[in-house]
């Protein structure tokens, strides 16, 4: 994964959440402070822990924390800080207008005490909107309400018009972004940030190999080693030995796969066809299934009566087998027939 490049902001968060802070009362302040992680410890407290060190309830210390909020926007402390909000504004604004905190915070400092006071001046500045994590988005900001509407609309579109077994390139998944957003303006309209607004999904999601689909699917989100090496032969492109998705599997991913685990990890799964020793392909690639005589029975039976050499031509199509292994499969009497024309067809 590349590095993620961090911002260069002219203020330092701790120093500016302690000249907010100084307006509140003692225990305000210590609410607060514990609320959002802010002292020498980065635990942000529940309402109950906080609670029960000041013998209140959940719902006082809410209000507590809510009307503290309040207190510091309406301050002077806030007013003197107001170019700090616009110089935070104007970055959100730089990197796409909506971005989960996350990522946000990761562009700024990878110091977690610092992510916490950057978070905190985020909730009490007013030039922010925060939307809540639920089950198709992550905990989001956004600093432009109509682009966050198009971001979100565009993702629920993608989404749907992704079936469970879909695998798209990351350039493929950008210029499909890029046809939904065409009224947004150009300097959004880069990889960084559409990736970044991708990113927002929780429903869509990308495998290791930079591929997207619905986060759900195997093909993304690979669970076991049928999932991986269906990606890695995918990726190959052509009938691979079992003993190299194998390694590739480790390489790639870097999860440990036994040879005789694939093996026989990969003879128990439909999506893939033995074409060969050890030869594995996928189904999708229309490979018939079965041994070599099942491949002639279904050739003969889908062509008709065949020659010698045109079932051989037909099988080896389907099959990585030498000549003489279909020879020996055409004498079996029980299996196929030769007629006077020297041609053979399914014994009945």
């Amino acid at each position: 994964m590349a590095k993620k490049t961090i911002a260069t902001i002219s203020f330092k968060p701790k120093q500016v959440t302690k000249r907010l802070l100084s307006v509140l009362n003692d225990r305000a302040k210590d609410v607060i402070t514990g609320r959002y992680g802010l002292g020498t410890s980065t635990q942000r407290l529940t309402l109950e822990s906080i609670g029960k060190k000041y013998g209140i309830t959940r719902e006082r210390v809410r209000q507590i924390e809510n009307h503290s909020l309040n207190t510091i926007r309406k301050s002077g402390a806030y007013e003197k800080e107001e170019i700090i909000f616009e110089e935070l504004k104007k970055h959100i604004e730089n990197i796409g207008a909506i971005v989960s905190e996350e990522d946000l915070l990761e562009t700024i400092t990878n110091e977690a005490s610092t992510k916490n006071h950057l978070h905190f001046l985020l909730v009490i500045g007013n030039p922010f909107a925060m939307e809540k994590e639920n089950d198709s988005y992550k905990h989001r900001w956004n600093v432009d309400e109509g682009i966050s509407k198009t971001i979100h609309s565009t993702l629920e579109k993608l989404y749907s018009g992704l079936s469970d077994d879909d695998i798209v390139s990351e350039s493929e998944m950008i210029n499909d972004f890029l046809e939904h957003i065409k009224d947004i303006s150009e300097k959004y309209k880069n990889e960084e940030v559409i990736k970044r607004w991708l990113s927002l999904s929780k429903k869509i999601d990308k495998n290791p190999l930079n591929e997207w689909g619905r986060s759900d699917s195997p093909n993304i989100n690979a669970k076991g080693i049928r999932d991986y090496a269906f990606l890695v032969i995918r990726r190959h492109g052509s009938p691979i030995h079992f003993r190299e998705v194998a390694k590739s599997i480790s390489e790639i991913f870097n999860k440990k796969a036994h040879e005789a685990t694939t093996h026989n990890e990969l003879i128990k799964d439909p999506r893939f066809v033995l074409v060969g020793r050890g030869l594995y392909a996928l189904s999708e690639w229309g490979y018939m299934s079965g041994v070599v005589k099942d491949v002639i029975q279904n050739i003969l039976k889908k062509e008709g009566p065949l020659t010698r050499e045109e079932i051989v031509d037909k099988v080896l199509k389907e099959r990585y087998v030498k000549e003489n292994t279909i020879f020996v499969n055409l004498q079996n009497q029980n299996y196929f027939k030769r007629n006077k024309d020297g041609k053979y067809s399914v014994a009945k």
